[in-house]
């Protein structure tokens, strides 16, 4: 069974002033504000929860998948998946802008926050992401623009404390910057 973001099953956590989700193909765009992120005490000594997250609710073993383009400019300027289920046990994971370069990035935060990145080669126009969760499992893949579908590179596996069910959807956030605009396609979840 796959399910799709929509008006009718998706809730925002720090809904953004400007967005919307197109009815047809599920084409959902933000424009992420100033001074929203999602991270918790490690290195920085604070906490933040107001970044843009639209998420619906699931239960069991997932795989959710979409398609990323951002107008990056400000350092960490972010947008991608996650996956949440609480406010102390979350990961988001997509681009991530450092120093004028994406960083295809994860953050697990069971109750403090850890960050891993990697720079990608020339910038890239979107990013695929696809994120697996297996009971207190998650993986994390994203595809650039010309590999072939089907043919994900691992960018981590990281625990996530187990629950009954979670939040599953789009995050965009901008800490430090002006806001950006950021459109997420074909974002669906397949249960397993």
């Amino acid at each position: 069974m796959t399910l799709q973001l929509s008006t009718q099953n998706g809730r925002w956590h720090c809904e953004p002033a400007t967005w919307s989700i197109s009815p047809g193909d599920g084409q959902i765009e933000v424009s992420a504000e100033p001074g929203s992120d999602f991270w918790r005490i490690t290195h920085y000594g604070f906490t933040r929860d107001n970044g843009h997250f639209l998420g619906m609710t699931v239960d069991g073993d997932f795989a959710a998948e979409v398609v990323v383009h951002g107008q990056w400019r400000d350092l960490y300027d972010q947008a991608g998946l996650m996956v949440r289920v609480d406010e102390r046990h979350w990961i988001k994971c997509g681009i991530e802008f450092v120093h004028g370069v994406q960083q295809v990035s994860a953050v697990v935060t069971n109750e403090f926050s850890d960050w891993a990145v990697s720079p990608l080669p020339q910038n890239p126009p979107h990013i695929a992401l696809r994120l697996v969760r297996i009971k207190e499992a998650v993986e994390i893949f994203y595809r650039l623009p010309g590999t072939p579908d089907g043919s994900w590179t691992l960018l981590r596996i990281a625990y996530l404390r187990p629950s009954a069910e979670c939040q599953i959807g789009v995050m965009c956030a901008a800490p430090d910057g002006g806001g950006f605009p950021v459109r997420f396609e074909g974002f669906q979840v397949t249960r397993l």
